[in-house]
């Protein structure tokens, strides 16, 4: 396994840095507010540095943290899970299929229909899902219904472009964008929650196992034929439209990578497969290293968490997280320079009131 460099930037800072400096311009006219604003957004900038020998570092650090994490389980902050997938698609598959991408606060139901080498994707139609806030904390029953209701429905729509063959029942693919530990393709225990959700009793449950009973329990005749976090889904991709794709990073609600590993380089693996390789889901997103720039801003988010001192380096750089931190410069700026006035704004008192916006999300305003 070679060395791989690691980008440890932290972007939510330069996403702060550039909105307040505008701000600043534009609504500072003391000096002395000026001077004071000017000076917590140096003070961010030099805290959060990231020149090429900390990158090194950081690189260095998660090196041995891979290496430790694929010797044996538990010996590491990466979870480097085995994902029993040791075989990418090629691009000669051909026929219907169904997929659910569960990854955040929002979940994506799909079909497609492959014509192989020849016809490649024939034609695919997808529906994206919001997840009401109080499911991410109730019960397991009330999330996987919400979930298997969505999906019926979208089953029921589909269209007679799309082809099944006879005698063959509906297979879907689940994308399931939290740490598992998996037994086969198609199980996979839930290890924890992260990215905001936090529903304890599905913890240590097989979520394909929660997943097909809700479906049973909506009269949906379909079976799971495969377990794969997303990371490993846009890996799978990207290997169907080019051979040499070797690794994939998501950088969204949350963060992670996934890459084709040796199978002699992971002495954990009991069964060595045919292919010689099998894909690893880093889980990287619970990376920690001492050269990482966490800021005062980054320190008391994690503190006030749901889950402080774990997913430190999803905290730094992933969208779930950004406007927070963004929110805490700002009101700092509204405190101690008066950015907005003599009066601070009682939205930026609200945790997450700011949130990044994904292209597929709804446009959203927030006032202050």
């Amino acid at each position: 396994m070679g060395k791989v460099a690691v980008g440890a930037a932290v972007v939510c800072a330069a996403a702060a840095c550039a909105v307040a400096v505008l701000v600043v311009r534009r609504r500072m006219r003391t000096t002395g507010r000026r001077a004071r604003a000017e000076e917590v957004l140096r003070v961010l900038e030099e805290r959060c540095a990231t020149p090429i020998g900390k990158l090194r570092e950081v690189a260095d650090d998660m090196t041995a943290e891979m290496v430790a994490g694929l010797q044996a389980e538990g010996a590491s902050k990466l979870k480097m899970l085995v994902s029993y997938v040791d075989n990418l698609p090629t691009g000669d598959e051909k026929g219907l299929f169904y997929a659910l991408d569960l990854g955040g606060t929002n979940f994506r139901v799909l079909r497609v229909q492959l014509g192989g080498k020849e016809g490649r994707v024939l034609k695919q139609e997808y529906e994206e899902v919001s997840i009401p806030p109080h499911l991410m904390v109730g019960s397991s029953n009330e999330l996987f219904d919400f979930i298997a209701a969505a999906l019926a429905k979208f089953v029921a729509s589909e269209g007679e472009d799309f082809h099944l063959p006879q005698g063959r029942h509906r297979e879907l693919g689940f994308t399931f964008s939290f740490p598992v530990k998996q037994s086969s393709i198609a199980s996979g225990i839930l290890i924890k929650w992260t990215k905001g959700f936090c529903i304890d009793e599905t913890v240590g449950e097989d979520v394909v196992a929660e997943l097909t009973k809700a479906m049973e329990r909506q009269g949906l005749d379909m079976k799971v034929a495969a377990l794969v976090n997303d990371t490993i889904g846009t890996l799978a991709g990207g290997r169907y439209d080019d051979s040499d794709v070797i690794a994939a990073v998501i950088l969204g609600t949350g963060t992670n990578a996934a890459y084709v590993e040796r199978a002699q380089a992971i002495p954990k693996l009991n069964v060595v497969p045919k292919s010689g390789e099998m894909v690893i889901n880093m889980e990287w997103g619970n990376f920690w290293s001492p050269h990482l720039p966490m800021t005062d801003y980054d320190k008391a988010l994690d503190f006030d968490s749901l889950n402080p001192g774990e997913q430190i380096y999803e905290k730094l750089i992933s969208g779930m997280y950004l406007g927070e931190i963004l929110r805490r410069v700002l009101l700092r700026m509204a405190k101690e320079a008066s950015l907005f006035g003599d009066i601070v704004p009682s939205k930026l008192e609200i945790p997450f009131v700011l949130r990044f916006l994904s292209w597929t999300d709804k446009t959203e305003e927030v006032e202050v």
